[in-house]
């Protein structure tokens, strides 16, 4: 009985969500411990302890309820949010890899707005400092998506670009007009307690910015399934010739507003890691979370929900890092290593499904209906 067949039981939405969202856990889980398995090959080819640092990295991640709610959720947050920033401009076929620049926007605006007005504008200050965070995420994706859509520039160069120009732009702003009011260290004040976020669970350093990126999560899964502008986004980035001639939909400016809202998601991964981690702005501030952000939204299959677990997992790696570097004096490096082998492994996996998937469409004929047509590109392989 095939899928087109009239008697083969149909799914309700809920039970085909819960699939979809069963499915990407379970792959993310097995991503999780492949990493595992891939850093102790590297821990005992290095000829480290591998034993005693896979123990730091279990109680520097989760060996406790304080290292999962004050480390990995911590960490996982600002991964989660650039993640969604970044599956949401690949499911428009926009290839942002500026969520990086757009974190350090966001975070430098956070900071402004904490040092200038948290003394004044009271319990209302992070609120303010998170739109700022998205206004300027955004403002600095914008460059980039109208270079995409006046002159067709490609936005892999141009968000590359804008990301080392926010790295000296946050360099100028520490060292220049937002520098510390005694001029020694290269950061800003500590923002007030009222532009703090305030903590989610209580003695632990968790705060609300976790909460938000889960609802975020859900409201953009929800807008990409259930409401029109989300289909226009998957059709522009699905198949722009189609979405132009057969759905009549403005391609250029659907993926120029996935673009923007883009940047803004990332803005806010800046915003909060100002306002409930740092409470300042200093260089370096970001280890690398707007390209981490990458193999994330990849590892949930651009699927905004799955974002949530693939953070995690991410957040888990990286807490468990620097308890690594920490406790069993292994490098921090090593788990990025792991990462871009994950990235890689993805990339592979996608590819040969596709290329399956083809072999499979020419042998049944060319039927559509059969199989995934030679056509069919996923975000994964956009992402190549």
């Amino acid at each position: 009985m095939g899928p087109s067949d009239p008697g083969a039981p149909r799914l309700t939405a809920p039970l085909r969500v819960a699939r979809s969202v069963a499915v990407w856990l379970s792959a993310i889980a097995g991503t999780g411990v492949l990493a595992v398995l891939a850093l102790t090959a590297l821990l005992l080819a290095g000829g480290y302890d591998a034993e005693r640092a896979l123990r730091a990295l279990w109680e520097g991640s989760l060996g406790s309820s304080y290292a999962f709610l004050s480390a990995t959720l911590v960490r996982a947050t600002p991964l989660i949010l650039s993640g969604l920033a970044v599956a949401l401009a690949f499911r428009a076929g926009v290839l942002n890899i500026g969520a990086e620049g757009q974190l350090l926007a966001g975070a430098a605006a956070a900071a402004a707005v904490g040092v200038t007005w948290g003394g004044t504008a009271g319990a209302a200050t992070p609120v303010l400092a998170l739109l700022a965070g998205a206004l300027a995420g955004s403002l600095w994706a914008l460059p980039a998506a109208y270079l995409r859509r006046r002159f067709g520039v490609l936005e892999v160069i141009s968000t590359i670009m804008l990301n080392f120009l926010a790295l000296y732009l946050v360099g100028y702003l520490v060292r220049g007009p937002l520098q510390e009011p005694l001029h020694i260290y290269p950061q800003t004040e500590t923002i007030p307690a009222a532009a703090q976020l305030s903590k989610l669970v209580p003695g632990s350093r968790l705060h609300v910015g976790f909460a938000l990126a889960v609802l975020l999560a859900g409201t953009l899964w929800w807008v990409l399934q259930w409401t029109a502008a989300g289909f226009r986004l998957r059709v522009s980035g699905a198949s722009p010739r189609a979405a132009a001639s057969a759905a009549l939909i403005n391609v250029a400016r659907t993926t120029s507003a996935a673009f923007l809202a883009s940047g803004a998601l990332a803005g806010v991964a800046g915003a909060v890691e100002v306002s409930g981690v740092t409470y300042a702005l200093y260089e370096n501030i970001s280890p690398g979370y707007g390209y981490t952000a990458i193999a994330v939204a990849l590892l949930a299959g651009l699927n905004p929900l799955a974002v949530i677990a693939s953070g995690i997992v991410f957040g888990a790696l990286e807490a468990g890092a620097s308890a690594m570097q920490r406790d069993a004096a292994v490098p921090s490096v090593m788990v990025s290593v792991v990462e871009a082998l994950i990235i890689l492994l993805l990339l592979a996996m996608d590819r040969l499904r596709l290329t399956l998937g083809a072999v499979t469409w020419w042998n049944r004929g060319g039927d559509p209906s059969q199989s995934v047509g030679p056509r069919e590109v996923s975000g994964a392989e956009a992402a190549t």
